[in-house]
């Protein structure tokens, strides 16, 4: 197989290292911390990799493909980018570079509402082939606006997302006062001044802000003004009666993100959504929750042949892909990963990612003697 990324790395745990030692402390634990006492942050992990597979040695095997076709669309790989709001805050220009990335090697990129680049902006870099995961506003007429952004730059799929009704409980961002722009605590200057690399890079792209966010707040609100906003404005809980109306003016496909129950996945097949993802929020929202992969083992088989069940949280490796796609999702997506990559590596942190994980993947189909994607759930250890 040949290798086409830097082989210092060829981890996301060895990206995860670097992205500590570049990044202010402040920046890396809103990344990296899940709520609460991390319970399901790790447990989200740790579940997936109990699931096994079985290899077949001696089956017929020609060779394996790891492209799949999701919503018509045929990618390069079984997985995307997951939405990471305040990534600029994580590293400058983040967004722009993932979005490059995933345009480069055919696999889906997802915009966050509070994302730090624009719906218009990642509409050029990708051509149009983007994702945008829509956080429900309180004001419909917000919402109205940001779905006619997003049609009109070409957008084909809108996420709605379920698993915010509130604020996670996150002590490290508590204690590190975190806000857009970082409160400039004495400690947080210092842990600025120390990742030299991170704070001429900020310098060079600038203060970051919700840009697709910035049409709708006031001028000149100060930091206490632009949370109040942000209370404000996405306080709303998503519900059957909001979804509803999205679903009529939405012409693309339409996923529900962050199913979590077969009473929630039932709903979404009730309300004609094309697909879910089950998902936790990477553990950042309910501590006494289940991981990811649990519900997954439940709702797929009874759901996937009704609507198109997909899978994030938790998910690290090649390997990880592997078990969830065997254990039910047809397709996955990962934050985490490709942000560690990015604040590892830079400009190239997206394509050594991508890299790295289709390696990863492309070697367990081979392994298992595999010859497609679609064909894991045969070699799921019962």
């Amino acid at each position: 197989m040949k290798i086409k990324y830097n082989t210092n790395y060829p981890t996301v745990e060895d990206l995860r290292k670097r992205a500590k030692r570049r990044i202010p402390g402040f920046a890396f634990e809103y990344l990296d911390g899940g709520c609460n006492e991390d319970v399901n942050l790790k447990k989200n992990t740790s579940d997936i990799r109990k699931v096994e597979l079985i290899p077949r040695y001696l089956d017929k095997y020609t060779g394996s493909d790891i492209t799949t076709t999701l919503f018509g669309q045929k990618y390069d790989a079984p997985f995307g980018i997951a939405p990471v709001g305040l990534q600029g805050l994580i590293w400058p220009n983040s967004a722009n570079i993932l979005a490059k990335a995933a345009t480069k090697h055919n696999i889906p990129f997802v915009l966050s509402t509070v994302s730090t680049s624009s719906i218009e902006e990642i509409s050029n870099i990708t051509e149009g082939r983007f994702w945008f995961q829509l956080y429900h506003p309180a004001q419909n007429d917000i919402r109205d606006k940001l779905l006619k952004r997003a049609g009109d730059s070409g957008c084909g799929v809108l996420v709605i997302l379920c698993d915010v009704p509130t604020f996670g409980f996150r002590p490290r961002d508590i204690r590190n006062g975190l806000a857009m722009p970082p409160k400039m605590s004495l400690k947080n200057i210092f842990q600025i001044i120390g990742k030299p690399s991170w704070a001429l890079n900020t310098l060079k792209h600038g203060q970051p802000n919700f840009a697709s966010l910035v049409p709708y707040m006031p001028g000149g609100l100060n930091l206490k003004g632009l949370g109040q906003f942000m209370n404000d404005t996405f306080s709303g809980r998503l519900s059957e009666e909001k979804i509803a109306p999205i679903r009529d003016m939405w012409k693309g496909k339409l996923v529900l993100k962050g199913v979590a129950s077969e009473e929630d996945a039932e709903k979404a097949v009730k309300l004609g959504l094309d697909g879910i993802i089950v998902s936790n929020h990477g553990g950042r929202q309910l501590d006494a929750g289940q991981s990811t992969i649990e519900p997954l083992k439940a709702i797929a088989p009874k759901y996937g042949d009704k609507i198109t069940v997909m899978m994030d949280s938790g998910i690290r490796s090649g390997p990880d892909i592997a078990r969830t796609l065997a254990s039910g999702a047809e397709f996955t997506f990962m934050g985490r990963p490709f942000m560690y990559g990015v604040a590892a590596l830079g400009e190239e942190g997206g394509n050594h990612t991508i890299s790295v994980l289709k390696a990863q993947l492309r070697q367990v189909l081979e392994q298992v003697c595999c010859e497609k994607i679609s064909d894991l759930r045969n070699h799921l250890a019962k």
